[in-house]
């Protein structure tokens, strides 16, 4: 059996690289950026994890630059009916994984 860090971060891993499984949030920032699907792709087949921006090793954000702007992403866990966190991000039964994608002065 996976432990609980591994299995968030393949659970995490499969639904940013899928956008399956999951929920998209876009800021309308970036709903309306010019590289809309240019930070979809770098969202997708983000790989930059480090212990500085990913120190429990869930690959729950990540940041890059496109032309001139800074974006972040981000996941959040919640319940089923999208009211309280999760009662366990490693199971998927009962959480609804929430992918937001926003430009850093969005923040």
């Amino acid at each position: 059996m996976k432990c609980k860090t591994t299995r968030i971060r393949d659970l995490n891993d499969r639904a940013r690289q899928s956008f399956a499984e999951c929920r998209v949030h876009l800021t309308p920032a970036v709903r309306d950026h010019d590289s809309l699907n240019q930070i979809l792709c770098n969202v997708q087949h983000y790989s930059s994890f480090t212990t500085d921006n990913d120190s429990y090793n869930e690959h729950d954000f990540g940041s890059f630059a496109v032309e001139d702007d800074v974006v972040f992403w981000k996941w959040d866990y919640y319940d089923c009916d999208l009211q309280y966190h999760s009662p366990d991000p490693a199971d998927p039964n009962v959480t609804c994984r929430v992918l937001t994608i926003m430009f850093v002065d969005e923040y």
